[in-house]
Formats: structure tokens, C-alpha cells, sequence
């Protein structure tokens, strides 16, 4: 970190000015270790909308963007379709990478991009955000430390309101095609906060469906088909670091209308933990952490670690936990290390979703 602090900040351009330019942008802003220094959308109304607002320069030549040798590292937080080769291409021009999930829509994609990143030297980093949400760093010091003991069952019931309004216009979320559907949008988090805090997948099986099966086109326009799941029910046979083969259930929707948040449950033979948050407006602001152990009437509320605490937080709760995240990548740059979690972890991550559509009414050993 020092070398690249005698260096000056990190120079960093953000592809994606949906999320890039509301979460993205400020959390780079903050980071004393990196400056937004470009911005790129294929659209030229978007770019300068933003460029205006940001006091950026924009580029809609992606390449043309890529040749600046001053240029350190790209953000790439487009819609999933174009990760791939817009990754291909800043990692042949020797830019660090920060990748929004799914990394890509296939695993061989993620697979070919790790090979590509350790051939250029290059660091990448993918925003699994719940990594470094305070409370998730709490539950896992507890599970590192064996406080749950033999665990037993793992429980995780995500079910979200986001696409609840069959009014919602179609878009390149309706298509599987597209990477749209729930489990690139909630299923790459979930897998990667299971593989974190137990261990990795070793059997899966799921059953997808699509409850709103069109979108008009826009308002007042014709529908279109959607094919691109909004739930997804998944069953997996984890092993943790002993290795335990330890059952689990994953329950995930996007248009559970009244749904009940983000629950995780883990139940081992000297504790329960209790992880969840009701919050349908912000999908890291309102958690809230509770243990049950043996002989105890009930759950208990943990209070906070407040050494885990984000010195500085903001109104949309994404920013907080991805701003540490640059940080930590800025680090691994600095230092010349990998990053985590990286590449790696979305392989792992993304192979449990390409296997959960592969799994329709069978089982795919991992």
C-alpha cells in the first residue's frame, strides 16, 4: 500500500453508470486510495448526463478509453451481458479490474478471465459486498471461532418485492440470455455468503420458475415474454473446513410481494445464529444478529462489534460496504497480492448457478 501511496491514488474509470454512478462513484470518491478519473456508458445522453454532474470526462469508445496509459484500473458495473468482453479488454490492456456480479453468464467466461488476469498480472476484485457488511464480518469471526459447533443445517430465505409489479417494464433483466433472472441478482451473493461462512458447494439441486411470465415493452406497450427466473428454490450438500457435509437450503424470490428480507439461519450442536433484515428498500441497511444456546430460553440480540463499524456510512447502504471493498483492493494492488474475494470466489459462485439451471428435476455433483 505504501507504493502505491507514493505513487498517488489509484486511477480508476467506471464502465456502468447505473449502479457505477450511484454506488460506484462516491465509494471510490471517499477512498483516499483512488480517484475516478473516467467515466464510460454506450449511450451518449447517459454519459453526458452524468459526465455533468460528476465533472468527469466520458467515453463511449471503450478502447479509445483503455489507451490512456495514465489509466490504472476500471470499474465494470454494466448489466451482465457485456462484463465479459469489456473485462477481456481491460485485462489486455493491463488495467486492475473491479467486477459487478455475475462476473459473466457462464463459468467458463469467469474461468478464462482468472486465466487471463494471472497471465497479465493484473488484480481483480468482484463485489460480493456482504463480505464486508459489519454484522456478516461478525457472524463469520463467530462461526471461525466454533461457536456454532457441528453444524447441523444452514436455512437462507431471500425473498425480495424488486419485481413484484407485473407492471414493471420488460427489460434485459426478463431474458436468462441477458444474465437477468433471480439468481444472478441475489443467487451469486448467496452462494458466496455460504461458501464464505461454511464452505464450499459439493451437491445441488433446484427447482426455478417464473411467476410473471411478461412485461410490457413499456407504457402502454405490447408484452414480452419473460424467460429468466424470479424464484428459485435450491437445496446443496456444503462441506466446511472439517469436512462436514453439511445440508442447506436456499429460498430466493424477487416478487414475493410482501417477502420478509434476507434471513440466514445456521443451527450446529452448541448454537443458532440468526442473521436477517426485513428491509425491502436496501439490501444492506437493517440487519440484525441473534444466538440461541443450549439451556437458553430463546434467541438473544448480539450487539454490534463496533471495531467492525464503517467510519462513515450513507443514505444508500450499498455505498459503506463497497467502499471497503476498494479499499481492500487498492491494497492488494498496492501489495502486489490477490485480491479477496476475487475471481476465484465468483467461479465458485457462478458454477453453483450455471449447476442450479442445469439441475431442473435432477442433482449435479459439484
Amino acid at each position: 500500500m505504501a507504493e502505491l501511496l507514493a505513487k498517488g491514488p489509484l486511477r480508476v474509470a467506471v464502465a456502468g453508470l447505473g449502479f457505477g454512478a450511484a454506488v460506484h462513484l462516491p465509494a471510490l470518491r471517499d477512498c483516499h486510495a483512488t480517484e475516478p478519473v473516467a467515466l464510460w456508458h454506450p449511450r451518449q445522453e447517459r454519459l453526458d448526463e452524468v459526465c455533468r454532474g460528476a465533472e468527469l470526462p466520458g467515453f463511449t469508445d471503450f478502447e479509445a478509453m483503455l489507451a490512456d496509459p495514465a489509466l490504472d484500473a476500471v470499474v465494470i458495473a454494466t448489466p451482465p451481458a457485456p462484463r465479459f468482453a469489456l473485462a477481456q479488454a481491460a485485462l489486455r490492456a493491463g488495467k486492475h479490474l473491479l467486477l459487478e456480479k455475475p462476473v459473466a453468464l457462464h463459468n467458463d467466461q469467469v474461468l478464462a478471465l482468472q486465466k487471463l488476469a494471472l497471465r497479465q498480472g493484473c488484480v481483480v476484485a468482484v463485489d460480493f459486498e456482504y463480505r464486508a457488511v459489519p454484522l456478516f464480518q461478525q457472524l463469520a469471526a463467530l462461526l471461525a471461532e466454533g461457536s456454532l459447533g457441528e453444524p447441523w443445517l444452514v436455512k437462507l430465505d431471500w425473498l425480495m418485492s424488486s419485481r413484484a409489479d407485473a407492471s414493471r417494464p420488460w427489460s434485459w433483466y426478463s431474458q436468462a440470455a441477458a444474465g437477468g433472472g433471480v439468481l444472478g441478482a441475489l443467487g451469486t451473493h448467496a452462494f458466496d455468503m455460504l461458501h464464505w461462512l461454511v464452505g464450499p458447494s459439493r451437491r445441488l439441486q433446484a427447482s426455478l420458475s417464473t411467476a410473471i411470465a411478461e412485461r410490457p415493452l413499456g407504457d402502454g406497450g405490447p408484452m414480452a415474454t419473460v424467460d429468466a427466473e424470479d424464484i428459485a428454490l435450491v437445496q446443496l450438500q456444503l462441506q466446511d473446513g472439517w469436512g462436514r457435509r453439511v445440508p442447506a437450503q436456499l429460498s430466493l424470490a424477487s416478487v414475493a410481494r410482501h417477502g420478509r428480507g434476507c434471513w440466514l439461519e445456521l443451527h450446529g450442536s452448541e448454537a443458532t445464529f440468526v442473521l436477517g433484515s426485513p428491509n425491502q428498500a436496501d439490501y444492506v441497511h437493517g440487519f440484525r444478529l441473534w444466538r440461541g444456546r443450549p439451556g437458553e430460553p430463546g434467541l438473544t440480540e448480539l450487539t454490534p462489534d463496533p471495531t467492525l463499524a464503517f467510519p462513515c456510512t450513507w443514505s444508500d447502504g450499498r455505498i459503506a460496504p463497497v467502499r471497503r471493498l476498494i479499499g481492500r483492493w487498492a491494497a492488494a494492488i498496492g501489495e502486489g497480492r490477490p485480491m479477496v474475494p476475487g475471481l476465484a470466489e465468483a467461479a465458485a459462485s457462478q458454477r453453483c448457478c450455471d449447476a442450479a439451471r442445469e439441475a431442473e428435476g435432477g442433482q449435479v455433483v459439484l
